[in-house]
């Protein structure tokens, strides 16, 4: 069941926190608040979808650490920072660092729900792609050393006549190899095979043996 995605609120106002949950309540936007990083922590799950809108400034862990925190999980979650005036340095050093976005104190609540929706859509985004790495390198799991080695010369560019040569086998059995690799792969063309593999090139060597 896909789950909805969640606006995770983290700043120690309590006064701040309320108000920015009666805020996503008052569109329909699914939200959890808390005091402090360390809180969050304790629940984040990788696998739920959603933004994450961090004051910058925390007692105990900031928000910048927080963000620091996260990047070593590999977390792809949005983060939008809230910061006040004299925070706008540390706002621009955490958007070198990631950050999707921050927003100054005051701000205009269509402001927020504008980078949050933004935040969302892109939380979306990179999870499908994500979903489609993961498919790929497990189709390519499927391919024998045969096939891969096929595929390698494929992507190169080569026709049959010259990967036959190359590999030391009958045209026929390159084109039996390379009918599979299509196959397996779940393409049809030359043009989305080339593409399947250049999105997870940098898997290739390490995990296939496999360089681009």
């Amino acid at each position: 069941m896909k789950q909805e995605p969640t606006v995770f609120i983290i700043d120690d106002d309590e006064a701040v926190r309320d108000s920015l949950k009666m805020l996503m309540n008052s569109v329909g936007q699914t939200v959890e608040a808390f005091s402090s990083p360390a809180e969050f922590l304790e629940v984040y799950d990788e696998n739920r979808p959603g933004c994450i809108v961090l004051d910058i400034r925390m007692p105990g862990m900031s928000g910048l650490e927080l963000q620091s925190k996260l990047n070593e999980m590999h977390c792809i979650l949005p983060i939008i920072f809230i910061t006040g005036h004299g925070d706008v340095p540390m706002a621009v050093q955490a958007i070198k660092d990631g950050a999707m976005n921050f927003i100054q104190k005051p701000f205009r609540d269509q402001e927020l729900l504008d980078l949050i929706n933004d935040a969302l859509k892109l939380d979306a985004q990179q999870r499908r792609e994500l979903l489609e790495h993961k498919e790929i390198l497990r189709r390519l799991s499927t391919l024998t050393d045969r096939e891969r080695e096929v595929l390698h010369h494929v992507v190169e560019g080569k026709a049959n006549k010259v990967i036959a040569a190359d590999i030391n086998l009958s045209q026929r059995t390159v084109e039996i190899h390379r009918s599979r690799v299509m196959e397996k792969m779940g393409t049809k063309s030359l043009a989305h095979l080339v593409r399947q593999v250049m999105q997870v090139k940098d898997h290739l060597e390490g995990e296939f043996n496999f360089k681009v």
